[in-house]
């Protein structure tokens, strides 16, 4: 609950909103990261949504997340892409981060590829590849689902054994080696921010078994699982990380790494909605 007012009724005033735009029932859902929303422009017959139209959207504080929703098709396939996402950081509570995934399962999705830009931790990696996200780190220290159980939205535990789908994985790794495009496989660990780490917190997050860490998408994918949705995770890395030779980062090198990179996501994403 958020004072009186339950999560189940709040999506339906979600719902209502979207509803009363266009009736499409979305199969496939998309979040789309730092600097990556041009896929967005690829759907076809859109309706777009400002999150300020619809009800329990919290609106983004970030530059380079425009902070809408677009419906339409993309490869054949109903499709509903937030163009951004809100952050811990910005200041939102982990259920309003995740709030538009619950709508968007509500919608009908029930698969959810969440895209996102990260720092390269592993030694053999470099900026501009993508990766595969095969497992995550939650060390937000907090959880989306923490508080009053709510039945109707999913389990009181959740099994989180299988946070992003193998079958949705293997096709990521097929489409990737048929267009040609480089896809590392790896953990991601989800930090708070919105500082950058220090070497030494980047030798404790490798040690922990992370591969590339950001700010983001474990709220996203807890909840998503918790409704009962496939996930598949892709990430841009946008900086190296080696606490040994760590160079300064910036806001507008890792926008314009991952902007760099952002056709080769695209494809691939079209790819895997074509055949999810």
């Amino acid at each position: 609950m958020i004072g009186t007012v339950s999560t189940v009724e709040r999506i339906g005033e979600a719902l209502r909103a979207v509803r009363a735009a266009t009736d499409l029932e979305p199969e496939v859902a998309i979040i789309l990261g730092t600097g990556l929303s041009g896929l967005a422009a690829q759907v076809r017959e859109p309706i777009v949504l400002g999150y300020e139209d619809i009800p329990g959207f919290p609106p983004s504080t970030v530059e380079t997340h425009r902070g809408r929703l677009v419906l339409g098709t993309l490869e054949g396939r109903r499709v509903a892409v937030m163009q951004g996402r809100t952050h811990a950081y910005e200041g939102y509570d982990l259920r309003d981060v995740t709030f538009p995934v619950r709508v968007l399962g509500a919608l009908g999705a029930d698969r959810l590829v969440v895209s996102n830009v990260s720092g390269g931790m592993h030694p053999l990696w470099s900026p501009g590849d993508l990766v595969l996200i095969s497992d995550h780190i939650n060390l937000l220290a907090d959880n989306p689902l923490v508080g009053p159980p709510e039945e109707e939205l999913g389990p009181r535990f959740p099994d989180m054994s299988e946070a992003y789908d193998r079958e949705l994985s293997g096709m990521a790794r097929d489409e990737a080696l048929r267009l040609g495009i480089r896809l590392r496989e790896g953990v991601y660990v989800a930090v708070r921010g919105p500082c950058l780490e220090t070497a030494a917190e980047y030798r404790m997050l490798r040690a922990l078994g992370a591969d590339i860490v950001g700010m983001s998408t474990v709220p996203e994918v807890i909840v998503a699982r918790h409704c009962g949705m496939r996930v598949l995770g892709l990430s841009i890395i946008t900086d190296a990380c080696l606490p040994d030779s760590l160079d300064p980062a910036d806001i507008e090198t890792i926008v314009r790494v991952a902007s760099a990179a952002e056709p080769r996501l695209a494809s691939l994403v079209r790819a895997v909605v074509a055949r999810a």
